[in-house]
């Protein structure tokens, strides 16, 4: 039997304990922080020469120049068209998908004039260059290939590049088929933090990116965290996460394998059932015991679960939302009756998933928004990814001779007050108003 931790709220000390339980307790990370440090001044620093020694070391490989990293695009080409006919199919549909829930998120310019002919509004632009890191060998994920790339080519980004670690020169053809079909324009096999370093500083080989977005291990999320400011990043992601909520009408089989679909991502993903059923709570630890013998990945997810799981009985489904709220989760199931009657009062989660019918693993693949979301309690104040994050937003200001005079009366006065004389000058030559 799993040993999940269970919580009800009408137990003394629920909150306090719910929060330290949400904590997320990393590893010491000074060692990591030292290695990914001495990598990224040495990239900076060496360039093609660093990346190609870290590769060879790391990767187990003997290349001699950047140009023997640098994928041809044929080869991604001929992955697509040589992959197995359902596996081509299922990455087209989703990608078809993805562009099309995309395509609804474009930000476009707009301005308006007021009365005395001043002109104000904001102009809408696209990166120029977009980096997409994929984790390389036996972790390979195309999907996370069509969920970065194919926002950033709706954004209407003009360059998209691909790092990607081939560990002994190993390479997943449906990534290579997937950076084709989602219409990636240069591919390096590259990885780890002199990757992410390669992206953020550029070299003679690899041109420098404006954004690094795309999933990693621990030393590409602290790489991230490092060259923030020189370049953009999407998120530094933690452990994987799933919070459902069920009235217990739901088949507890369900449950148990939507608990499984996060638990299965490694060790530290946290799984959470919320209801206001004790009989279902109970219903679905049986099935947890009954079906876990039989994944493939039975060892990780019942490590999950026993050191991240908590079944939680709440009063009633108000307090369901109360405590969905206070986990701002990754991913949020809403395996309830009438979903939209609670929508409106759920504030903070990655993506909410509606309905008994509606699995969370239609959203990690093929549903059509994205599954880069924010965990670890981040969705309280960040949002997933999308097209959003590869436009930036210039504003615009245009002032006519009237406008000038009105305004500048206001700055006049306001930068006076704050004792910055030429702001106010600046202002009022304009007006006539020298002082």
């Amino acid at each position: 039997m799993v040993d999940i931790t269970r919580l009800n709220t009408t137990d003394s000390g629920f909150w306090q304990s719910l929060e330290t339980l949400l904590s997320w307790e990393q590893v010491d990370e000074r060692d990591i922080e030292s290695t990914v440090r001495r990598i990224l001044a040495d990239v900076q620093a060496r360039g093609d020469e660093a990346v190609i020694e870290y590769t060879n070391r790391f990767d187990r490989l003997s290349v001699q120049s950047v140009a023997e990293l640098s994928m041809d695009m044929s080869r991604c080409r001929k992955a697509s068209d040589t992959l197995p006919l359902e596996q081509r199919e299922a990455l087209e549909i989703a990608a078809d998908r993805i562009r099309s829930y995309a395509d609804h998120q474009k930000m476009e310019s707009w301005s308006y004039t007021e009365p005395d002919g001043t002109v104000l509004g904001q102009q809408v632009t696209a990166l120029d260059r977009a980096g997409l890191y994929v984790p390389g060998g036996k972790a390979a994920y195309p999907s996370s290939v069509l969920m970065n790339a194919i926002p950033a080519r709706v954004a209407g980004v003009p360059e998209i590049i691909m790092v990607v670690p081939t560990p002994g020169g190993e390479v997943n053809d449906m990534v290579l088929a997937a950076a084709h079909i989602a219409g990636v324009d240069q591919v390096f096999t590259i990885g780890g933090a002199q990757a992410v370093a390669a992206l953020a500083y550029g070299t003679a080989g690899i041109p420098q990116v404006d954004k690094i977005v795309g999933p990693g291990n621990a030393y590409v999320a602290m790489a991230k965290g490092m060259v923030f400011g020189a370049v953009g990043i999407d998120m530094i992601a933690g452990p994987s996460e799933i919070l459902v909520v069920c009235d217990g009408n739901t088949d507890p089989d369900w449950i148990a394998v939507d608990l499984f679909s996060q638990a299965e991502h490694d060790e530290d993903a946290r799984a959470v059932l919320v209801s206001p059923d004790a009989g279902f709570l109970d219903r679905v630890e049986a099935s947890i015991d009954r079906l876990l013998p039989g994944m493939a990945r039975a060892g990780v997810i019942e490590a999950s679960l026993k050191g991240q799981g908590i079944l939680i009985q709440v009063q009633d489904m108000d307090e369901a939302v109360q405590v969905t709220n206070f986990i701002a989760p990754e991913h949020l199931e809403l395996s309830v009756e009438e979903p939209r009657a609670m929508l409106g009062r759920i504030r903070h989660a990655g993506a909410i998933f509606m309905g008994r019918y509606t699995a969370e693993a239609l959203g990690d693949y093929c549903a059509g928004p994205n599954h880069v979301l924010p965990t670890s309690r981040t969705a309280r104040f960040s949002s997933p990814l999308g097209v959003y994050d590869f436009q930036k937003r210039s504003s615009l200001i245009q002032c006519s001779a009237d406008g000038s005079r009105r305004l500048g009366q206001v700055a006049s006065v306001l930068a006076r007050g704050e004792g910055l004389t030429a702001h106010a000058l600046s202002a009022e030559y304009r007006i006539g108003q020298d002082k």
